[in-house]
């Protein structure tokens, strides 16, 4: 085979070759775009995000926090973790706190659109160790409720949580983490800004 031709199939077998890596890195992109509506689908299909439902359907009350005896002979080290899928600024005013089980507590978290364009975000938590998920009790938070922000806008969110004191004395750590996605579709300017988080009345964030 002369050179000529051997370097026209080369050159085609190139073309190929990337077309179809091309190919792969589009369906990558498409599946990235389509995982949180198809997370969603799922766990609603399936139950599998049993923690979700639970916080959304079995809130605890105030009241049920104000008759619980804070646990003073111990303490629980709690780590805030923040991620963003995507460009933006995610983070907690604090990333530790020593707390007793069953003391209020709050954290402050703040989220900054830094795009040139308007923004659709839904936060989804996540605890460990699991076995500490069911005593780790949220009165407020900020988690799976859709957000709509202008490009530069900010916001400030409070979670206010309780441990409480029935948790395993073998849990010394609990780290509660966050994962901000982009809500596919809803990113179009004119979006009308949704609901937002109410601040804690009566509660001082703890330092």
């Amino acid at each position: 085979m002369s050179r000529r031709p051997l370097a026209a199939w080369i050159r085609r077998d190139n073309l190929r070759m990337t077309g179809k890596l091309l190919v792969v890195v589009a369906m990558m992109g498409c599946f990235g775009y389509a995982l949180v509506p198809i997370y969603r689908a799922v766990c609603t299909a399936l139950g599998i995000n049993v923690l979700a439902l639970g916080e959304r359907q079995h809130g605890v009350k105030r009241e049920d926090v104000r008759n619980t005896q804070v646990d003073y002979s111990r303490r629980i080290s709690v780590e805030f973790d923040a991620n963003a899928r995507g460009p933006w600024d995610f983070k907690p005013a604090v990333r530790h706190m020593e707390v007793h089980p069953g003391e209020l507590t709050t954290v402050m978290y703040t989220f900054q659109n830094v795009q040139d364009r308007v923004m659709a975000a839904q936060a989804i938590p996540s605890y460990a160790p699991k076995q500490a998920t069911p005593y780790f009790n949220k009165l407020e938070c900020f988690c799976f409720n859709e957000y709509t922000l202008q490009p530069g806008e900010q916001k400030v969110w409070p979670v206010v949580f309780v441990i409480d004191p029935k948790i395993p004395k073998d849990v010394k750590t609990i780290t509660l983490s966050y994962t901000f996605f982009e809500v596919p579709g809803k990113n179009k300017a004119g979006v009308k800004v949704q609901a937002e988080a109410t601040p804690a009345a009566a509660v001082e964030p703890r330092t």
